[in-house]
């Protein structure tokens, strides 16, 4: 059976179009898959597993679980914009958590998944705020302080962002191709998938001696959606209108 994996969708009530995409994609291919991989990012962002109670939140994750209630193994594993999802996150969307770097059997073949941002080295004002971010006193702190306020510094550090990428080359933002074959060799695998850089394709590099292949997954704008369609036969970018894989 197939697997699919998806990624970077940036789900948030403003995005109607990208919602509804997501939703007919899970009753319709998801439903009927071998398992379901989604490497990060599914909201635009996660402010604490409270945020469950928002109507928006609650709705997709209930999606999420319909699939797994029909037996289809669903794993999730956080990205830059939902890193604090926590257990009861999971348990709302039946999903296994996964945490990176991380090998897995996909379609046969051992393969290593990120979300991506971890092999973006060469934006380094990114890389320091990722890793004071990630670390476990300052989740524990910023998940004490009451929702409301959370979502306000959250909106802020968005905008701040977006201001932000505006300065930056897009070649900053991008996998470094040292870090990538870093990542290969360190694990010892030629096979890898990741999202978060936004960029749909598929990359061969050579490291070790040895062909890798690293298939990166797109984001989802409010027509259109993508994933990669994994099965022993082959490996394939697919795309989703809402009504068929193409």
């Amino acid at each position: 059976m197939t697997t699919y994996l998806i990624s970077d969708l940036h789900l948030c009530p403003s995005r109607p179009g990208a919602t509804a995409l997501l939703l007919s994609f899970l009753a319709g291919p998801a439903a009927r898959a071998g398992a379901l991989y989604i490497l990060g990012d599914l909201f635009e962002y996660w402010a604490g597993d409270d945020h469950l109670g928002d109507p928006f939140n609650a709705r997709v994750c209930t999606a999420i679980k319909a699939v797994a209630t029909h037996g289809i193994p669903v794993f999730f594993l956080a990205g830059n914009r939902d890193f604090l999802v926590g257990e009861d996150f999971a348990r709302a969307c039946g999903t296994s958590l996964l945490t990176e770097p991380l090998i897995r059997d996909i379609a046969g073949k051992p393969t290593l998944l990120l979300h991506g941002d971890t092999l973006c080295t060469d934006d380094i004002d990114y890389q320091n705020f990722r890793t004071m971010v990630r670390a476990p006193q300052w989740r524990s702190d910023f998940l004490s302080r009451p929702l409301a306020e959370r979502i306000s510094v959250i909106e802020g550090l968005r905008e701040r962002s977006t201001v932000e990428k505006q300065r930056k080359s897009m070649a900053l933002m991008d996998t470094n191709n040292d870090a990538v074959a870093a990542a290969f060799s360190e694990h010892g695998v030629t096979r890898m998938i990741h999202g978060h850089t936004h960029r749909l394709a598929h990359h061969e590099h050579s490291v070790d001696g040895q062909i890798c292949q690293r298939w990166v997954l797109g984001d989802w704008s409010d027509t259109a959606g993508n994933c990669l369609a994994c099965d022993a036969d082959q490996w394939k970018f697919r795309y989703w209108d809402g009504t068929a894989l193409t």
